[in-house]
């Protein structure tokens, strides 16, 4: 079959097509220079933005797939969770299209095609799951932080998630506290390859507690007020590296061990990362270190699949109409806080 997808659950309007579970094409418009602005994701612009970028994108998806719209099978979109009119903007599009070619509609979750973004292979960009063995997933990006245990394909239960802010809502907000631009968390990356991990004992939440749950309010917090106690530190280019590496190195702390932890507790000896935070090089080399100590096989969602994409809504949307899942009426509604 041939499927067009289409992601815009946030402020990244994308579109791909996917056939025989390889990836023809995946074109992403960013919005980060707009939100940039605001320090943060306006929804509102969000929205405005997917009007104007969804035909574009769309006709270069299909166009670099070499695909015309009468050789789609099925078109598919995210259906939640995410900002309302984002999801709205993208779902609609895509229920008009599939109405207007006599197509199926696919709703994805847009969390769970993260959680098997780590199978996408990249040299040709193409789907693994023959190689899919049970696993504790770590879901981790700007809006949501989750343990969750795969048994098998479909099958998968929340062990843990953020009881206030994700991890990568941390890294932004602590790095607009350091002045730094919108959005922070890549920056923080930057700075921290040079700075002193150990230079500033910043909180572990959750760390030592007998549960899969992650909150790192507290950890911002006492960013905010070590800053406000420190007001020039900033303005030292060491000194910000070091406390740049010391924030990070206390969230990817919180996340290694908690992942690793969950998945001896459970006798899984696959661990996958996926979402925009995975993108964190010491995230991905500690859990590198710890997996192989542990004695446990790490997949690591590709880069450019970590980040919002249309590539895993395509992938996961194929093999769940091989299954006869996802379908849905053109008159079906968003969900913007679906749980998974």
């Amino acid at each position: 079959m041939t499927l067009l997808a289409i992601e815009t659950s946030c402020d990244e309007t994308s579109t791909a097509v996917v056939r025989g579970g390889c990836v023809l094409s995946n074109v992403t418009s960013s919005q980060t220079a707009i939100h940039a602005e605001y320090g943060g994701v306006v929804p509102e612009l969000a929205a405005r933005e997917h009007l104007r970028n969804l035909i574009p994108v769309t006709k270069q998806a299909l166009r670099e797939a070499n695909v015309t719209p009468a050789e789609l099978d099925a078109v598919a979109a995210t259906r939640g969770p995410g900002l309302p009119n984002a999801l709205l903007a993208g779902l609609k599009m895509a229920t008009a299209l599939a109405f207007s070619l006599r197509k199926p509609i696919l709703g994805i979750h847009h969390h769970e095609a993260h959680l098997y973004s780590p199978w996408i292979l990249t040299d040709p960009p193409r789907a693994d799951f023959e190689q899919f063995e049970p696993s504790v997933s770590l879901i981790v990006s700007g809006g949501h932080t989750l343990l969750v245990l795969v048994e098998e394909i479909f099958r998968h239960r929340v062990l843990g998630s953020t009881l206030d802010d994700a991890a990568g809502e941390c890294f932004d907000k602590t790095g607009k506290l350091m002045g730094l631009a919108y959005p922070a968390g890549p920056e923080i990356d930057r700075l921290a390859a040079t700075g002193n991990p150990k230079a500033y004992p910043f909180p572990r939440p959750l760390l030592n507690e007998p549960n899969d749950d992650f909150s790192f309010a507290g950890l911002k917090t006492s960013v905010r007020y070590f800053l406000e106690k420190n007001p020039t530190l900033a303005d030292d280019p060491q000194k910000l590296r070091d406390v740049c590496a010391s924030v990070q190195a206390a969230i990817v702390d919180v996340l290694v061990t908690k992942t690793v932890r969950a998945a001896r507790r459970l006798g899984r000896r696959c661990v996958t990362v996926s979402g925009g935070v995975a993108c964190n090089s010491a995230l991905r080399r500690q859990l590198a270190s710890a997996c192989q100590e542990a004695g446990l096989k790490l997949r690591l969602s590709d880069r450019k699949f970590s980040t919002d994409n249309a590539a895993m809504i395509g992938i996961l949307a194929e093999r769940k109409w091989m299954a006869g899942l996802a379908e849905i009426s053109v008159d079906a509604e968003i969900e913007p806080s679906w749980a998974l």
